[in-house]
Formats: C-alpha cells, structure tokens, sequence
C-alpha cells in the first residue's frame, strides 16, 4: 500500500523516488543536492483566483475537535553514533521532529506554525504523491498553516505521549490534520521526518536535506535488490524512531525539549501511528522496542513486498505478530483478509487486542491531510474527478476526518488513559463510514 493515487484500490505512492504502481515500481521525478531552495508565500485563506491562473490555490486544514489549544516546537536531533545510512561519509545520522501539545488559554496570542516551511514547500511541489493529478506550481504549499502555535506554553499535566510516522515520500507535516486533533485532546504527539526520504527537510539555519531515494531505487533495480532496499528503509525508520525515544527520555541539561516540556511528558505512556510506510513503521518499532504500549497503522504493508496479496519476504512484526494493542485502518478493499502481510500478523499475535476497521469509500490517500486539501484542490483547479477519488475515494472529506480522529483518538485513550475500549462509541452507527472487519 504505497501513498497517493491509482493502482488497485488507489494505491500509488512515492518509494526511494519512485512510484509504487499496482506493484510495479516506475522512475519518477527526482530533486537533486542538499543545498536551500527560494523562499515561499504565506497566509492561510484560500483564493477562487488560483482556477485563472492568477495565483497559486491556497489551502485550509480542518480544525481540532479538541478542548485545548494546540502548540508546538520543532528540534534537530543528531544520533552521534550513527552513521547516516543514505549519505554515507562522516555524516551522523540527523533527524527533525515537531512535538504538538496542549496549550495553554492564550495561545492564539503565538503565531500559527506553517503546514511546511518555503523551502520545503518547493521541495513538495517539485516531487510529491499526487502525480499528475495536481500541476506543478499551481499550489501555494507553504501557505497552508497548521493549528498549532509556535512555542505557546504548555497546559499544566502530564501527557501521554504519541509518536507519528509519515508515509514513504511525505513530510512529518502531512499528517497534521490527525495530529494536531489528537494534541487538543491533551497527547503530546512527536512527529517524525525520516531525513533523505522526504522530499525535503529544513534543519536550523536554512539548510535542506533531499530525496536520495531515487537514486537508491536505481541501483536497486540494477542489482535486483529491491526487497534489501525495502529491509533498508523499514530498517532506518525502526532506528529513526527508537533513537527519538531515548532523546525524549533525556534528562536535564542533555535533553533537547524545552524544560516545561519535558516535564510534562509521560513516557510511560507511549503510543505511535503512521500511514502507508508510517503505519509499518508503528506496528514494526512497537514489536521491537516495548516502550511503545499500543499502535495504529493506517493502510500500511507489513512486509518487504510489492504486491499486497504477496505473502513472501514477512517482516518480524508479520511473523511474530505483536503482544500489544494493534488497531488496523485499511481503505476501501484492505482488510486482514485481502492483504498478506495484515493476515500474517493477525494469525500470528497471541493474546493482543487487535482490531480491523475499514474506511467505506477511502482511499490510501484519505488518511492524510490530502483527505482535506485535495477536495479543495479540485475545486480551486478544476481537478479531473477520477483522479480526485483515485486519491482521496468518494467518502465526504469531513466525514472521513470526523471518522479517522475518533477511531485515533478512542484507540489512544484506551491504551493510554484507560478510558473506553479502544472503539468510538456508537461504532458504526455514529460513524457509518467505518466498518468493523470481523
């Protein structure tokens, strides 16, 4: 299940600069060098003027459901004993991650943080999921702000914490429909850029780091290793994750959170989601690091595969299973049943609480921040409409985010506050367009 659009049950998406198409892998676009792009636009209301060509479409995200206002602040972490698996050299491995949380009454008085900065935004606009279906340059992608306020002080608590993962070709930023809801319901949640995947990734001082992966599919076509490559990058993600755990746990003057900050995490409580390669990424890093309680994979393959119904190649989570709570969210057509390697860890786990819920009418896309900004797109450009459901489905774009942030959200708060079982209540009646997958 790779991201974006197409293929069988809409499923395309960028892998090491490639598109994963009905299991085949296809060249794609590429960004080369890891030096600063130009700068970007900003604002947050859309125009009308951009279907003329006047300006680029500028987009909105939907709103947290919560209580609190949401904050945030982004750090450069580096993993000084880590090579960095892509570049090589004396390079260590460097990570930048966003933490969202509840704020406090006044935060709005804090400017909102970007959905991406300008230079990345250009980076996105170049080399993103969406393909052909949205033009290059017709979309002001740094202008889209998020909910979040930049360093607005943090609500008095402690916080259960959850960590999010992108899919394969997306920004940390991608998922902030899901995640800046989840922090107004008082998580802390860490999201995660896996450097050298995403398009593009601005560290302090306006310096960028690009895709390499088109280059790496290149060689892996060459030699025939693309199940090594796909071991690679679930590998890096897996150690991504766990190495941002032990900075999270740092104590004092080595700790890289601000001190009201981290005082307020609860590390005990710890949870983690993703989408596509995200979702893998979760149910991969909870099978091999026990500080993770409980995850979400939102429409992710389990396996080195490139074929969802391809039972070979299992990753350790697929032939283990896992111990712990697992809530699988598939799109239209992705249940236990149809794909190998959810099948593998369903058979597999013993005793964990494992529940299958599918988006009626979703498509992979949906369980981003597309499911918000690609209807608007077609309505600002004119979008052919089989390439919008081909990415997003046929689901309302606000039942669907309505239906993914309770599910999220009852989920965490079982597993993390002890509060419900794990299930919106009234599923599915209050939320008909998820159905449970017995």
């Amino acid at each position: 299940m790779a991201e974006g659009t197409g293929g069988r049950g809409g499923r395309r998406g960028v892998l090491a600069g490639a598109l994963v198409l009905a299991g085949a892998l296809v060249a794609a676009p590429a960004l080369a060098g890891c030096a600063p792009d130009g700068a970007g636009g900003a604002g947050s209301r859309p125009s009308h003027a951009a279907a003329t060509g006047t300006q680029p479409a500028r987009l909105m995200l939907p709103v947290p459901g919560g209580r609190y206002p949401v904050g945030t602040v982004s750090l450069r972490l580096v993993d000084h004993g880590r090579p960095d698996p892509w570049v090589g050299g004396q390079a260590r491995r460097e990570l930048m991650v966003s933490v969202r949380y509840p704020a406090r009454a006044g935060a709005r008085r804090y400017p909102r943080a970007p959905q991406m900065s300008a230079r990345e935004a250009t980076a996105f606009d170049a080399l993103n999921n969406f393909g052909e279906l949205v033009p290059r340059g017709k979309v002001a992608w740094g202008a889209t702000l998020t909910a979040a306020h930049e360093g607005a002080p943090v609500a008095a608590g402690r916080l259960p914490v959850v960590l999010y993962s992108p899919g394969a070709g997306d920004p940390r930023s991608f998922g902030s429909t899901l995640c800046d809801d989840l922090a107004s319901r008082g998580y802390a949640v860490v999201t995660v850029d896996h450097t050298y995947e995403a398009p593009a990734v601005e560290f302090p001082g306006g310096r960028v780091a690009r895709s390499v992966m088109r280059a790496e599919l290149a060689r892996a076509q060459k030699t025939g290793r693309i199940t090594q490559l796909l071991r690679k990058v679930s590998g890096v993600r897996v150690a991504d994750t766990r190495f941002v755990l032990d900075e999270l746990a740092r104590r004092g003057d080595g700790s890289p959170l601000p001190a009201a900050l981290r005082d307020a995490l609860d590390l005990d409580r710890t949870g983690m989601f993703g989408q596509s390669a995200g979702g893998f990424t979760a149910a991969q890093a909870m099978h091999d690091d026990r500080r993770i309680r409980a995850a979400v994979n939102m429409d992710g393959v389990m396996g080195y595969t490139q074929r969802d119904d391809d039972p070979s190649n299992p990753s350790t989570v697929g032939r283990d299973g896992v111990d712990r709570p697992l809530l699988l969210m598939g799109s239209e057509g992705d249940t236990h049943h149809t794909v190998a390697s959810w099948d593998a860890v369903w058979r597999h786990s013993r005793g964990a609480w494992l529940r299958d819920l599918t988006l009626r009418g979703g498509r992979h896309a949906g369980f981003t921040d597309a499911q918000a900004l690609i209807p608007q797109l077609a309505r600002e450009l004119d979008l052919p409409r089989k390439g919008v459901v081909e990415t997003v489905g046929t689901v309302s774009p606000a039942r669907a985010v309505a239906a993914e942030r309770a599910c999220v959200a009852a989920f965490f708060d079982r597993w993390l506050r002890g509060r419900g079982d794990g299930l919106p209540a009234g599923l599915p009646g209050r939320y008909p367009e998820m159905r449970v997958v017995p």
